[in-house]
């Protein structure tokens, strides 16, 4: 038998999207309670399932504690053979289920509420065992599932994620959770150096270029030369920028057959040019890069000169 691999994978994502759209319906008063429990808790979110549900479960989990809220996953069968422990007196619980019928939230769920611990039953059958005995239910019920047999977790373990991300995303916004804050539980990788690196971190290696206000041509391309930037800042003696000269404009005046013998840094040097502060973030200094389609950018503090940071030190670093 053949088959449209494109219509399948159309059909498949027509289902999902259509499961994700119903959950704007199951948005309600029990929804908003749950994250201002959540919110208000002195303990940590304990979030358990068995099967599929316990792979989004440890999903909900990673973006509970990515974005400042204490979690830790709990796998419904090994709750029952010795992991209850896990669960602390100020923990907020979250079972996930799709059927709210499994023998192992069926007996997971009378431990947890004899500990005292308040559950948020996140359930795809708001009639089932788990929905009657959640002291809040997130709603995560679907019309069917992807699969061919309306078997396989598809849609509803998708209902699910985006039911703990609606849930992490309200967290950080009634935290005030920041970019800032975002950084301290991403310190390594990519992510983690937009977060956290600064134009100063990159500038302080770097040589710093300068030649004082009426100095030659010829000290211009010593300097230069040395520093291995091609660039070189014009400074007056309080270590003022005035201006910049780059390789670009040492060609340009070549090119006008001026008497280079009378030529002084002023003549030639860039007034005014784009500038970045040390504190910057580095990100920051590559869109500030691309957007004036320039290589190099000068950094100074209150006007004082301090370093360059080039395009090759964000290359460096990976940010590009």
């Amino acid at each position: 038998m053949s088959i449209s691999i494109k219509q399948v994978a159309l059909r498949t994502i027509e289902l999902e999207t259509k499961a994700v759209s119903g959950l704007a319906s199951y948005v309600n008063a029990d929804f908003e309670k749950a994250v201002e429990m959540i919110a208000g808790s002195k303990g940590r979110v304990v979030v358990s399932g068995i099967g599929k549900s316990a792979v989004i479960a440890q999903k909900i989990v990673a973006t509970f504690n990515s974005t400042g809220t204490p979690s830790i996953f709990m796998h419904a069968a090994d709750a029952i053979h010795g992991d209850l422990g896990i669960v602390q007196q100020d923990d907020v619980v979250i079972i996930i289920s799709k059927s709210g019928e499994s023998p192992e939230i069926k007996v997971l769920v009378p431990l947890i509420r004899n500990f005292g611990n308040t559950i948020i039953g996140m359930v795809g059958n708001v009639g089932s065992y788990l929905a009657k005995n959640s002291s809040l239910i997130l709603n995560t019920t679907v019309e069917q599932e992807a699969c061919p047999n309306n078997l396989a977790p598809t849609t509803s373990t998708t209902a699910q994620l985006v039911m703990g991300d609606a849930l992490a995303v309200c967290l950080m916004e009634l935290k005030g959770f920041q970019s800032n804050d975002f950084a301290k539980f991403h310190p390594g990788g990519l992510l983690g150096k937009k977060l956290y690196l600064r134009v100063v971190d990159l500038c302080a290696a770097n040589e710093k270029p300068a030649v004082l206000s009426g100095q030659s041509l010829k000290e211009v391309i010593v300097e230069m030369t040395a520093k291995q930037l091609g660039i070189t800042a014009v400074v007056d003696e309080e270590n003022n920028l005035l201006g910049i000269i780059t390789d670009g404009d040492l060609r340009r005046m070549l090119e006008k057959n001026t008497a280079i013998d009378k030529i002084k840094a002023d003549d030639i040097m860039t007034k005014e040019p784009t500038t970045i502060g040390p504190d910057e973030m580095a990100v920051d200094a590559l869109n500030l890069l691309r957007k004036k389609e320039i290589s190099q950018l000068a950094v100074t503090a209150n006007g004082k000169y301090s370093g360059i940071i080039h395009l090759h030190d964000l290359i460096r670093e990976g940010l590009i």
